[in-house]
């Protein structure tokens, strides 16, 4: 990974982290337009430390009284008495539901739930839930009126950001306000939920990428993730005064022409539904602007083709019988000067 696809990664994770539009998708989708490498899950989680660093950084003040209020709150043996103390308690409870779905489908999740195919869906049909919810919610709670039932519901709608596509500030903003609160009081609390989450994250997957031997270097990994932190910062404060005013409904829009162009993308074979698969653009072993030559192997799970020609092209005109048994005529396609 090259210096200046770590500073646009991290601006991306910076900048979309805390907007309802899904940073997963467009770390995926930003490398896939420019034709680079997906960075895989597990670089998305390390960087995302810069915007949990860009949380921790803005709400230094409320994140001091929370652990303040929980701790006297445990010493008093009056956990729930106060305001912050039943946010701290909240946010640690509502973070067990990612933290449990996590463990149990993260292979799953740095694998197929990263196909493209998922992710447009995800930012589709997450829009059409966060639009149906600003129509009907009421915007009149505040968090001094959160209960623990609340917080676990918020919890469980951040779960659901485990599928790539759905935006973990998406979904815990869309859950808030389904239950009534506020817009600005659902982004401050999603904020402060994210921290656990996504702490967690980045450091059991930095462990890893560290001991990884073709992983990215730590100095493209520490680049993306100070870039994130300072555009982090820049999109908390940015998103909190807009929600003071204004609707969601410009992210709606968003997700919706997103998810639309990412699907025609993907049909049109401009893009690969996963990293490594072949497209029109890109054509892999074996195939010509789309097509496959005989003999060779086929994308996985697809059926063996069948035999063809071009006019002027020496191609094989048998398949190999067995694994590592070519005949003469499988061997023309390497005299024909095509290698794979």
């Amino acid at each position: 990974m090259s210096a200046l696809e770590a500073v646009v990664l991290g601006l991306v994770q910076g900048l979309t982290e805390f907007l309802p539009i899904s940073s997963t998708a467009h770390l995926r989708i930003v490398p896939a337009l420019l034709g680079w490498k997906d960075p895989g899950a597990a670089y998305s989680a390390v960087i995302q430390l810069g915007t949990v660093g860009a949380v921790l950084v803005y709400f230094a003040r409320d994140l001091l009284r929370l652990t303040q209020a929980f701790l006297r709150g445990l010493i008093d043996k009056k956990p729930f008495s106060t305001l912050e103390s039943r946010l701290a308690w909240f946010v640690g409870l509502g973070t067990v539901p990612i933290g449990v779905c996590g463990l149990l489908f993260k292979k799953t999740i740095e694998t197929s739930l990263r196909s493209l195919y998922v992710i447009s869906a995800s930012l589709i049909l997450l829009a059409v839930v966060l639009f149906v919810v600003e129509k009907v919610a009421s915007h009149q709670r505040t968090l001094e009126q959160m209960t623990l039932k609340d917080g676990l519901i918020v919890g469980a709608w951040q779960a659901v950001a485990l599928i790539p596509g759905s935006s973990r500030s998406g979904t815990t903003i869309t859950g808030a306000l389904s239950l009534g609160f506020t817009r600005a009081d659902a982004a401050r609390y999603s904020f402060l939920l994210s921290i656990p989450a996504t702490t967690l994250a980045g450091v059991f997957e930095l462990k890893h990428l560290l001991q990884a031997t073709d992983g990215p270097g730590l100095d493209v990994m520490v680049l993306g993730t100070v870039v994130s932190f300072v555009s982090g910062l820049a999109a908390i404060h940015w998103l909190l005064q807009f929600l003071r005013t204004r609707s969601t409904l410009v992210f709606v829009v968003y997700r919706v022409v997103m998810g639309l162009a990412l699907l025609g993308l993907v049909s049109a074979g401009r893009l690969a539904p996963l990293e490594g698969t072949p497209t029109a653009a890109h054509p892999g072993p074996g195939r010509v602007a789309g097509r496959v030559i005989a003999g060779q192997p086929s994308a996985p799970g697809e059926a063996p083709p069948a035999a063809e020609a071009d006019a002027g092209e020496a191609l094989t005109a048998a398949q190999p019988s067995t694994a590592g048994d070519l005949s003469d005529a499988g061997q023309a396609t390497d005299a024909a000067g095509w290698s794979p």
